[in-house]
């Protein structure tokens, strides 16, 4: 029996369970679900930015944006880099998330230089609960810098939950941790009852 396609209410569903997606690409791109256990998320009233990160902050090296180049973020994420030759990001997968975007539940934060998209992440908001799948930078720190604007704007939406997936070394350093399948459900329960508001920074900076 063939795998079901992969669409935005399909996805929707597997993240209200803590379930997320990756095509393999040793497979012909067969996508595959994951629920880690333990589960990386990054406590918001925990993040640490690494004072490299700090200078870069003020320095205003980016401009920062959200939304305006969904699908570029998620084809520059899914792009061969260094030592990863292929990806788990498949165009079904840009496709479904790129519907997901238009109906409001999938996000990007961008940096750019003089007008040319530089780095950036996106990810999935429900309720009061942000997924981040994936990030990547053309010039340094950028992802760092799109990170650091991702929290503050879940801290002014009143978001409760940031859920990385898996803990990275370049993650640990702004305070990911892993905690228990069965604790991160709890914390998963909970950020879905919110309401996160993802432009509540955008009117605070009006």
């Amino acid at each position: 029996m063939p795998d079901p396609p992969l669409t935005a209410d399909l996805l929707l569903h597997a993240y209200r369970h803590g379930l997320f997606p990756m095509a393999d690409p040793d497979e012909g791109d067969r996508v595959y679900w994951y629920a880690p256990d333990p589960r990386a998320v990054l406590p918001l009233d925990a993040f640490h930015v690494p004072r490299s990160v700090q200078r870069v902050v003020r320095q205003r090296q980016f401009t920062v944006r959200v939304d305006q180049a969904f699908e570029a973020v998620m084809r520059a994420c899914a792009a061969p880099a260094p030592g990863r030759e292929t990806t788990w990001i498949s165009d079904e997968f840009i496709s479904a998330y790129g519907d997901l975007h238009a109906r409001g539940f999938a996000h990007s934060v961008e940096c750019w230089q003089d007008d040319e998209l530089v780095g950036g992440l996106y990810g999935v908001a429900l309720g009061g609960a942000f997924f981040g799948e994936s990030m990547f930078h053309h010039v340094r720190d950028a992802s760092k810098v799109a990170l650091v604007h991702l929290v503050e704007r879940l801290r002014a939406g009143r978001y409760g939950l940031l859920d990385t997936q898996m803990a990275t070394p370049h993650l640990a350093r702004f305070g990911v941790v892993e905690i228990p399948r069965i604790v991160y459900e709890v914390h998963l329960a909970d950020a879905l009852r919110r309401c996160g508001d993802w432009h509540a920074l955008d009117r605070a900076e009006d």
